[in-house]
Order: structure tokens, then C-alpha cells, then sequence
């Protein structure tokens, strides 16, 4: 038990700075993901509550958080606007929770180890392009599309791009101002540490930079009301005036509506979608974990799962685990889980007991510590790594990127996922069958995997042999043999005489791919080493 614990304890100075962080960047998106779902918006931050520290405490994952996602805001919108109340769409959270049990249970989890690194780090550098271009509006003042939106078409009617483009029309001055000095601030600071570190790296840097756009405000506020930033660009929060209306807040799953199809259709929906982009958000954090640590993924089902029936029965919103949150929390320093669990008591001690100073933190910073993030996800040279890696590498990671950044997550990865398939079906297909001939002499190697995606090829060279032949086919390096391949080279063996061709097999164990022909036992070392 002390072995486990001392971990905790010896990175507690990392951990405890990072989730400030965290904190100050899950804060605003929970909300702004609660206002894109059409959910009342503290659903968004009991969902942040509950993804903190109850599937902060079960997760296998130290460095993984979860939270509302928004990945998932027009499924939820969708729902909310189709069942009769928000209570009853409560309903189908729980139900959520209970069908990633299940998932979890009959060891689902296996899914996120077909996802290639390449589409996994082309998730990542699009998730980095699309935080850099969705807060570049927040930066200026330009507030009308909610934090946390990561679609290409944005609720309010615009796109990515055309929102950057209405926000350059509508610059609030402070906010630029604020923004610029925060993210020039990051960086320098960034700089700074890796110089000279220290006890610098003890020291969040986005705190400093959340204090320094408070500041300048405030400042502002002090010298002339007039030049300070108004309420609609600052965090806004529910702020309850007694414990009686805060506990109001919290509300409860209509039970009533359990027979309803609807409900059962959502949950099932919700489960698979959010049981997706938590595998692959699982796999991004281990690829990004300094100590490649691996998060058991049929565990992690079951943590998210019990997370969203809690977060279901109390008013929360669904929850995955979400790449924004994890890559802040990485960049901050974190070590251990104890870093997710203590942003979830900070997120609740913070909306029960200071919810008007949360308020008076500008958009503009928070934008700024978020397009920091996206840089360190999408750096350049990350790009120029997979170029270096070959074609087949570089368009599975490019393809990703482009797709995420003109339609979704999901669609963008089982693109690149279908991308990268076909480049690995390819490869095995050049490689799994080596013919060469010398002379008379023909060599066929039969390796690993030979599908009938290989017939077209052998049967061209097989009726290309001429007469007074040999030919020697060498299947001890085959894994697996399409039957289609063995009947054709049965076929070919049997009536191989009529040309005076001489077939040979150099196997082992002919029996296991299924070849119903008498051959010769000789093995012929000598003669595949002289025509390989």
C-alpha cells in the first residue's frame, strides 16, 4: 500500500500545479460545451466535476481527463431537442453509463489497438490547428461561438474560417491586447524554462498567464470603466446566493420515461460514440505520456461508464475522455492521476464557494493558453518527422488532419484509419509473394500473409513458365495460404507435366496449407539459395 502511495505523494508539487491548469482550461469549455449542447450550464460543470474525480480516481490512465466533450454536442443538442425534457435525456446518460459497463465487460476495448500512429498523431496536430483557428476569435473579443467547439460548421451559422473573418470586423481592443501579451508571455516563459528550468518548472505557466490577463484588466477597470472588458467577454458561471439554490442545481433522471425507445437509442448512441473517442483519446495520452505508460482500455470503459451514470443521475452531461484537457494536463507537467482528480474538486470548491472571482477571468487569456496548446500539438516539425517516414506514413497522417479539420473527429480518423489500411494491405500484397527466375530455374516464395489479392500475380508468372522447366515453390515462410492460391497452384502442378515442368515444394509441413498433391520429399536447399 506505501509503495502505492508514494508516487503521489513524491510528484505532488508537479500534480497539484498542473490541475490549476487544467482547471482553468476545463472551466470555460464545460460551460461553453453545456451552451453548445442546449443544456442548462452547470450540466457542464457537474460533467467536468464528475469526470475529475470519479473517473479520475477508477481510470487505469495518470495522465488521461475527462470531461464534457465536443465531439458529442450534436448528438446531445439532437436528443435534448427530441425527448420531452432534459430530465429524461438524463435518462439515456445513465443508460450510456450502464452500456459502457457492458463494453467494458466483454473486453471491448481491444478496438483502439487497430488505430495506426500515424492516424493517432494526425489527430492530435488537427485537434492543435483546429484550437489555434477556433481561438483566434476569443483572442480578439470576437465571443459568439461557445468555447470548446471544435466542428467546421459552427452553430452560429459560420465556419472556421468565416468566424476567424467576422471576429477581425468585431475586435474588441482590450481583448487583443490581453490575448497578444498572454500568448507572447507563453512562449517567452516557454523559452525561458527550457533555458534555465529550475524552480521555474514549478510554476504553471498559464496561471501566470490567467493573473496577467486578470491583472491588465483590472488595472483598466481601476483607471477608466470605459476601457475595461465587459461581462459577455469574461468567464461567465452560474452563481448560486445560498446553498439551498445551489443544491437546486443538481437535478435528476425521469425514471417514468424508462419504457420510452427513444431513451434507449440515445443511450445506446451516446455509448458507442463516447466509447470511441475514449479509446482513441486514450491512445493520443499514451503517445504523448514522457514514461510511455499503456492505459488499460477495457478498464478505462468501465471507469467511463460508471462516470456517466453518475454524472446522468446528478444533471451532468456524457463524458469522454478528452485530448484538449489531457494535452494541457501534459504540457503542464502532470505525473499522476491525483493532477485529474484535483481539477474536479477545484472545479466544484470553485462554483460553491468563488464563483464571482472565476468571473472576472478574460476569454482573451484563456484563448491564449489554448492556442499555446495547439502549437505544441501541431508543431511543424511534427509534420516534417512524418514526411521523412515515406508516402505511406505521411497521407494516412496528412488525411487526418485535413478531414478533422473540414468535418469531425470521428470522421477524420476512420478516414485516415481507411487510408492507412490500404497502404498496409499494399505492403503485405508487394511483399508477401518473391518470384525470380534464372534461367529455366524459377523460384516462388510464398511469405507471411498470401491473400487473394496475390492470385492475379502468380498465376501470370506460373503460365509464363515455358517448357523444360523447374519450378520450385518455397512455402516455409507463409503464415496463412488463400485456398483460392493453393487450388491454382495444385492445378497447375497436375497438369505441369504435359509441358515437361518439374514442380517441387521446399516445406516442412505441405499438409498445413492445405495442398492435396503427391510431391517430393527432397528438400532443395542448395538449388533456392543458387536462384534467391
Amino acid at each position: 500500500m506505501k509503495n502505492r502511495i508514494t508516487p503521489y505523494i513524491r510528484n505532488f508539487p508537479g500534480d497539484m500545479g498542473s490541475s490549476v491548469v487544467v482547471f482553468l482550461v476545463a472551466l470555460p469549455l464545460c460551460l461553453g460545451i453545456a451552451l453548445g449542447s442546449n443544456a442548462p450550464l452547470f450540466s457542464g460543470i457537474i460533467s467536468g466535476i464528475v469526470g475529475g474525480i470519479v473517473i479520475g480516481v477508477l481510470s487505469g490512465s495518470q495522465l488521461s481527463v475527462s470531461g464534457p466533450a465536443a465531439g458529442l454536442t450534436a448528438i446531445v443538442a439532437g436528443a435534448i431537442i427530441m425527448l420531452p425534457s432534459f430530465e429524461v435525456f438524463l435518462l439515456a446518460v445513465v443508460l450510456c453509463g450502464v452500456f459502457q459497463l457492458i463494453l467494458g465487460f466483454v473486453k471491448a476495448g481491444f478496438i483502439g489497438d487497430y488505430i495506426p500512429k500515424s492516424v493517432i498523431k494526425g489527430m492530435l496536430a488537427a485537434i492543435g490547428i483546429i484550437l489555434i483557428l477556433k481561438q483566434i476569435p476569443h483572442l480578439i473579443g470576437y465571443d459568439s461561438n461557445f468555447e470548446g467547439d471544435q466542428a467546421f460548421l459552427q452553430p452560429n451559422g459560420e465556419n472556421t474560417f468565416t468566424g476567424i473573418w467576422s471576429g477581425l470586423a468585431r475586435i474588441a481592443p482590450v481583448a487583443v491586447l490581453i490575448g497578444v501579451i498572454c500568448l507572447v508571455f507563453q512562449f517567452y516563459w516557454g523559452s525561458l524554462v527550457e533555458k534555465k528550468g529550475g524552480w521555474m518548472k514549478l510554476v504553471p505557466a498559464p496561471l501566470l498567464v490567467v493573473l496577467l490577463g486578470v491583472g491588465i484588466n483590472e488595472l483598466l477597470k481601476w483607471q477608466s470603466g470605459a476601457f475595461a472588458l465587459r461581462q459577455e467577454h469574461l468567464v461567465t458561471i452560474p452563481v448560486a446566493s445560498s446553498a439551498t439554490e445551489f443544491f437546486s442545481f443538481f437535478t435528476f433522471p425521469d425514471w417514468s420515461s424508462i419504457i420510452n425507445k427513444q431513451i434507449w437509442i440515445t443511450g445506446v448512441t451516446l455509448a458507442l460514440v463516447a466509447s470511441l473517442e475514449t479509446l482513441l483519446g486514450i491512445e493520443a495520452v499514451d503517445n504523448l505520456d514522457p514514461q510511455k505508460r499503456i492505459t488499460p482500455t477495457n478498464r478505462e470503459l468501465k471507469a467511463q461508464g460508471v462516470g456517466n451514470i453518475v454524472s446522468g443521475l446528478i444533471g451532468g452531461l456524457p463524458l469522454t475522455s478528452v485530448i484538449v484537457r489531457s494535452s494541457a494536463n501534459i504540457h503542464a507537467g502532470a505525473k499522476t492521476k491525483m493532477s485529474t482528480i484535483y481539477h474536479g474538486f477545484f472545479i466544484l470548491l470553485s462554483v460553491a464557494f468563488i464563483p464571482r472571482i472565476l468571473s472576472i477571468i478574460p476569454l482573451s487569456a484563456l484563448a491564449a493558453i489554448l492556442i499555446y496548446t495547439g502549437f505544441k500539438l501541431a508543431k511543424p516539425s511534427l509534420f516534417r518527422a512524418f514526411y521523412r517516414k515515406g508516402w505511406d506514413q505521411f497521407l494516412p497522417f496528412v488525411a487526418t488532419v485535413v478531414i478533422i479539420l473540414f468535418t469531425d473527429l470521428l470522421v477524420g480518423v476512420l478516414a485516415g484509419l481507411a487510408i492507412g489500411l490500404f497502404f498496409s494491405a499494399r505492403s503485405n500484397f508487394k511483399t508477401a509473394v518473391f518470384i525470380v527466375n534464372d534461367n529455366n530455374n524459377y523460384l516462388i516464395r510464398l511469405r507471411k500473409d498470401v491473400s487473394i489479392l496475390n492470385k492475379r500475380g502468380i498465376k501470370s508468372k506460373l503460365d509464363a513458365v515455358p517448357e523444360n522447366s523447374s519450378v520450385l515453390i518455397d512455402a516455409t515462410r507463409a503464415d496463412f495460404i488463400d485456398r483460392d492460391i493453393v487450388e491454382m497452384i495444385t492445378a497447375f502442378t497436375r497438369e505441369a507435366h504435359k509441358k515437361n515442368v518439374r514442380v517441387e515444394f521446399k516445406t516442412n509441413h505441405i499438409k498445413d496449407h492445405g495442398f492435396d498433391i503427391e510431391v517430393s520429399t527432397r528438400q532443395l536447399h542448395k538449388k533456392a539459395e543458387m536462384i534467391s
